[in-house]
C-alpha cells in the first residue's frame, strides 16, 4: 500500500504546487523591462535637431529590476524625454500623472525615461504604481546621471532629439501641457 500511496502523494503535491503558482500572478516591477519601447512607428516624422546643439551625456544605467538601459540606444531613433525625480518630491508628484498621460499619448515615438534618485526601492515602487507611470525607470541611487545633466534637486525634464543632440532642460520640471507643446514642434507626426 505504501509503494502505490507515495506516487500519488507525489503526484498530488506536483499538481497542488503547480494550482498555487498559477493562482499568484508574477507581478513585475513598475518602471522595469517590461515598459521598454516597442519599434518606431513607420510614419514617425521629426525635426531635424539644431546642427548647434550639444551631445547629451550618454550613460548606461540599471531599471527598476536590474535591467541595463543605454540611452543612446534610445534616442539612435526617436527622441527620448528624460524625468528626474524622487518618490518624495511633491512637485513631482504633483505632476506626474499628466506626465504618465502624455508618455502614454506619445508611447514608442517619443521615449519618456524617469531617472530616479535618493529613493528607497519599496517607495519607488509606491509611487510608479500610485501614478500609472508605464515607462522605463533607472535607479540612479549614486546621482551619477542626475550629476551629467547637472540636476541638483527633483523635478527636472531633459529633451534629446532623435540622434542624441540636447535640446533642453528644464530644472525645477515643466508641466505636461508645456512640454506637449515642445514635443509637437518636434514630432511633426502627431501622438497615435
Amino acid at each position: 500500500m505504501r509503494r502505490l500511496l507515495a506516487p500519488l502523494v507525489a503526484v498530488l503535491m506536483l499538481v497542488g504546487c503547480t494550482a498555487r503558482s498559477a493562482e499568484e500572478p508574477a507581478t513585475a516591477l513598475a518602471g522595469g523591462a517590461s515598459t521598454l519601447p516597442g519599434p518606431v512607428p513607420a510614419d514617425l516624422a521629426l525635426r531635424p535637431a539644431p546642427g548647434t546643439a550639444p551631445a547629451a551625456p550618454a550613460f548606461t544605467g540599471g531599471l527598476t529590476d536590474g535591467t541595463p538601459l543605454t540611452a543612446a540606444q534610445l534616442w539612435a531613433d526617436r527622441p527620448v524625454v528624460f524625468t528626474f525625480f524622487s518618490s518624495w518630491c511633491t512637485t513631482c508628484a504633483a505632476r506626474q500623472d499628466a506626465l504618465s498621460d502624455l508618455a502614454r499619448r506619445y508611447r514608442d515615438r517619443v521615449v519618456f525615461v524617469g531617472v530616479a534618485g535618493v529613493d528607497q526601492a519599496d517607495e519607488l515602487q509606491d509611487y510608479l504604481r500610485a501614478h500609472r507611470v508605464e515607462y522605463p525607470v533607472v535607479v540612479d541611487e549614486q546621482q551619477t546621471v542626475w550629476r551629467s545633466y547637472a540636476v541638483r534637486e527633483p523635478p527636472a525634464v531633459v529633451l534629446v532629439a532623435k540622434g542624441g543632440a540636447l535640446l533642453r532642460g528644464w530644472p525645477g520640471g515643466l508641466d505636461a501641457p508645456t512640454l506637449d507643446q515642445r514635443l509637437g514642434e518636434l514630432v511633426l507626426a502627431g501622438p497615435g
